[in-house]
C-alpha cells in the first residue's frame, strides 16, 4: 500500500506516532529490512504491536498525506537507493502471534514468518505447509503474493485472511474472495493491509512431515544461492519454460552489473556479492529480459516488487 499527495514527514506526526505505541525510527536504512540487503533511508520507520495501533497510524498518515509502505519480512523486495519518502510500517507484538484455533486451524498475524509458521505446524503434527519450509518470508507477504514452492501454494492451506483498509476499516477475504492465482491474490491490487490469516491444515504423521520439509530444505540450498542476499526468484515462470534455464542459455549465468550478480548456483537468482545498489539490479534485470527477448522470445516478468 502506498498513499500518494506526499506532504513533509514533520515532527508532529512523529510525535503522535509514538503516543499511538508505534516504535519509531527516523532515517531508517531499509537495506537492514530486506532479505536484498539493499535500498536507502525510510522518513519514518513505523513497528505496530496491534490493530489498534495499526488503525491510528493510517489514519494519521492519511490526515498527514503522507505515503504508506507495508513491509513484511522484506524477503521479495527492492528498495531504491534514495530511500522511501514517507512511513514504512513494520510487524511486531500481537502481529507476530500465532495459536490454534481449533485441531487442524492455526491463525497468525501477518509478521510471524513462514519458518516460525511451519515449525509450529510441525510441532502440532499438522501437514500442508511444508512447501514453504525454507521460504524466507513472513505469512502477510506470503499470503499477499501466493507464495509457492515445490507444487504446494498459500491457496492450498490460506482460507481466510483479516485486513484493514486505508481508513483503518476492518474486513475480511474468505475462500474464492481470496482470488489466488499464479504470484498474485486479493491483495496484488488493492490498498489493504492484511491483520490475520487462518489456514486449515491435516493431521498428520509429525515424522513423516518433518522428513519432507527436510527434502525441501535440503534441495533449497543444494539448488538455491542461500549464501548470498537475494530477493529469491526474480522472474515468475513463462508459460513452457523455466526462467532461470532460459537465463542460463542465453549465457548469463555469473553476468554482473557492479555488486549484482546472476547467481552462478541457479540463474534465476540475482545476489547480492557485496555492496549491490538497487541500480545495479534494475541495470541487470533489465539486461536479462532484453537478452531472453532477443534470443529466446520470451517476455520475462519480474516478480521482485520494486517499492516506490
Amino acid at each position: 500500500m502506498t498513499q500518494q499527495n506526499q506532504q513533509p514527514i514533520t515532527q508532529e506526526l512523529i510525535g503522535s506516532l509514538r503516543r499511538l505505541g508505534a516504535q519509531v525510527q527516523e532515517n531508517e536504512p531499509m537495506s537492514l529490512h530486506t532479505s536484498f540487503q539493499i535500498g536507502g533511508p525510510a522518513d519514518v520507520f513505523a513497528t505496530v504491536s496491534d490493530e489498534r495501533s495499526l488503525r491510528g497510524v493510517l489514519k494519521l498518515c492519511k490526515e498527514a498525506g503522507a505515503p504508506v509502505y507495508i513491509i513484511g519480512n522484506g524477503s521479495d523486495l527492492l528498495i531504491p537507493d534514495q530511500g522511501l519518502r514517507g512511513v514504512v510500517i513494520g510487524f511486531g507484538g500481537d502481529f507476530c502471534k500465532i495459536r490454534l484455533e481449533d485441531e487442524t486451524k492455526i491463525v497468525c498475524g501477518p509478521g510471524v514468518t513462514l519458518a516460525k509458521l511451519c515449525k509450529f505446524a510441525l510441532e502440532h503434527s499438522l501437514s500442508g505447509l511444508e512447501f514453504a519450509w525454507g521460504i524466507p518470508g513472513s505469512a502477510g507477504g506470503a499470503a499477499y503474493m501466493n507464495a509457492g514452492a515445490y507444487g504446494g501454494e498459500m491457496k492450498d492451506v490460506l482460507i481466510k485472511c483479516r485486513h484493514l483498509d486505508e481508513n483503518g476499516n476492518p474486513g475480511e477475504f474468505a475462500g474464492s474472495a481470496l482470488d489466488f492465482s499464479y504470484r498474485h491474490s486479493a491483495y496484488t491490487d488493492q490498498k489493504l493491509v492484511i491483520t490475520g490469516l487462518t489456514f486449515q491444515l491435516e493431521k498428520g504423521d509429525y515424522s513423516v512431515i518433518k522428513a519432507q520439509m527436510e527434502d525441501y530444505l535440503g534441495r533449497r540450498k543444494a539448488r538455491q544461492p542461500l549464501e548470498y542476499p537475494s530477493a529469491g526468484s526474480v522472474f515468475k515462470r513463462p508459460k513452457g519454460y523455466f526462467a532461470g534455464q532460459l537465463i542460463e542459455e542465453c549465457g548469463l549465468k555469473g553476468k554482473t552489473v557492479g555488486g549484482a550478480q546472476v547467481s552462478e548456483k541457479h540463474a534465476g537468482f540475482i545476489v547480492n556479492t557485496g555492496g549491490a545498489t538497487c541500480k545495479d539490479v534494475q541495470s541487470l534485470v533489465k539486461m536479462i529480459q532484453e537478452t531472453v527477448r532477443r534470443e529466446k522470445q520470451v517476455e520475462l516478468e519480474c516478480e521482485i516488487k520494486l517499492m516506490t
